[in-house]
């Protein structure tokens, strides 16, 4: 069945209070530091716009966000429901977590005005556009191309939080909106605290291990590994997990320079 029921839902939701409020604020937290990491990509994107159509091509972008996101729940409730979508998102994850690792380790050493930037110019999208379209709507396709490939990402990482629609959808449209009235505020804290950025990586990293195992838990449904992986112990370690991550080393980069910080 792939539309839930939302009345079990909101009782699963109450009657475990706690883990829900961890599993949103989670989702919340997540959706924001991907938004920022996703919003300088397409800042990039539009940087060779003339400068009056790059907040037009942006706001685009936005409502692109808005249109995919809200797609991509609908597709959350056939990737909840159907079992070997799970293991291939986890998979994904995990090479998008990978990647960006890979990519670190090979910048590292660089300034970070010379860090590996998206090169529109080799998108096959754009090249094969820009002649019919022209260059400002061209680029907006390429945007909004973006856009679904991030919200494939991010309902991805909340599944893995939890198969609970209702939480998923309240966690990532909540992000969502945060993000309109945060967003300058979490681009200074990631700017201040860079390594936060990889903490995300690494949280999805877990994310991806936690739904490739959904494929163990497939076809082994009655093993006691099986069940702790579909419980609710489960569901609160990564939301702990998740929230210590981000949370240990701000606290020690303050008290004791670890990891460093900029000032």
């Amino acid at each position: 069945m792939i539309l839930p029921d939302f009345s079990h839902l909101l009782t699963d939701i109450l009657q475990n209070p706690t883990k829900s409020m961890a599993i949103v604020a989670n989702l919340i937290l997540i959706e924001s530091l991907l938004s920022v990491d996703n919003a300088a990509v397409l800042a990039t994107i539009v940087m060779d716009l003339p400068e009056h159509q790059r907040k037009r091509a942006l706001k685009y972008g936005i409502l692109g966000a808005y249109i995919f996101r809200g797609l991509a729940l609908i597709f959350a409730s056939v990737l909840i429901s159907v079992w070997w979508l799970k293991p291939l998102g986890g998979i994904y994850l995990l090479y998008i977590s990978l990647d960006w690792f890979i990519k670190k380790i090979k910048n590292k050493g660089q300034e970070d005005d010379q860090e590996e930037n998206p090169d529109k110019e080799s998108s096959w999208l754009y090249r094969n556009s820009i002649g019919l379209l022209g260059q400002f709507w061209a680029t907006v396709a390429l945007v909004e191309v973006m856009d679904l490939a991030f919200s494939i990402d991010n309902v991805f990482a909340a599944v893995a939080f939890s198969d609970n629609l209702l939480l998923i959808t309240l966690g990532v449209f909540i992000g969502i909106l945060a993000m309109r009235f945060i967003a300058q505020w979490f681009v200074r804290l990631m700017q201040q605290f860079p390594f936060l950025e990889t903490a995300a990586f690494i949280v999805i990293a877990v994310l991806g291990i936690k739904l490739s195992l959904s494929l163990y838990e497939h076809f082994y449904p009655a093993s006691a590994f099986a069940r702790f992986l579909g419980g609710h112990t489960m569901e609160i370690l990564v939301s702990t997990f998740t929230v210590l991550l981000f949370l240990v080393p701000v606290i020690t980069s303050y008290l004791f320079g670890f990891p460093a910080r900029k000032k």
